[in-house]
């Protein structure tokens, strides 16, 4: 069962979404929040597997409460509620740690979809929106020459690079001939190595060393277990 807390100050909001993931039959809405503040204090209380967080709300906003939930507890997966996919919103949410946002007027199933990816360490952009948020974060000041990470294994500087062109996990195993499991094992350890809280952060990580071209080609060759070049996933 996936433990949810939503956090959003209109009463009527938290109410169709509390139906709506309860209806999905493997979710819980575990607690509520109208502020930030209290979103913190009940993600504490709580400590859910997924967070949906508004941004505006009183007090405390759902920025500053996304910093503070993270600051305690590094490994939460936050999924921002908007009213409007605006570009600087979207980028101080992902800045902040969130892993991913959702319009409000999405369809229903967008959001138990985007929970459930949340909770498995999917990523909950698609590639044409990742696109367009990696090079507003290359375009904001992260665009400057890295080379590539240090301490990560081969294996996972190839998982980075495809994490940086917007594959998903399953995507990635396909191309490299491995299990999901295996995958999200090696996603997770490059971003534990590097301190990244998201996959966002991971992908602009890849561009600026390299890993990733500017048509979100991956650059370093993908090789299968064997050790045999396989086929570049970027064509």
């Amino acid at each position: 069962m996936i433990r949810v807390l939503v956090a959003d100050d209109q009463a009527l909001v938290r109410a169709g979404v509390r139906m709506l993931l309860q209806a999905a039959g493997d979710m819980e809405v575990v607690a509520e929040a109208q502020d930030g503040a209290e979103a913190v204090r009940q993600a504490e209380r709580h400590l859910p597997d997924v967070i949906l967080m508004d941004l505006r709300m009183p007090r405390v906003d759902g920025l500053e409460a996304i910093r503070r939930i993270l600051a305690a507890r590094p490994g939460s997966r936050i999924v921002v509620l908007t009213t409007f996919a605006e570009d600087a919103i979207v980028h101080a949410a992902l800045r902040a740690g969130a892993v991913g946002f959702l319009v409000k007027d999405d369809e229903p199933e967008r959001m138990v979809d985007a929970v459930r990816k949340a909770a498995a360490g999917e990523q909950l952009l698609a590639p044409s929106v990742l696109r367009r948020v990696v090079e507003g974060f290359l375009a904001a000041g992260d665009r400057a020459a890295a080379p590539p990470p240090a301490g990560l294994t081969e294996r996972e500087l190839e998982v980075l690079a495809l994490v940086g062109t917007g594959l998903s996990n399953a995507e990635i195993a396909e191309r490299l001939h491995v299990g999901v499991t295996t995958v999200k094992t090696h996603v997770g350890a490059a971003m534990d190595k590097l301190g990244l809280r998201n996959r966002i952060q991971a992908a602009v990580v890849a561009h600026r060393a390299g890993l990733v071209d500017a048509s979100f080609r991956p650059v370093r060759p993908t090789r299968h277990p064997g050790g045999g070049p396989a086929n570049n996933p970027g064509g």
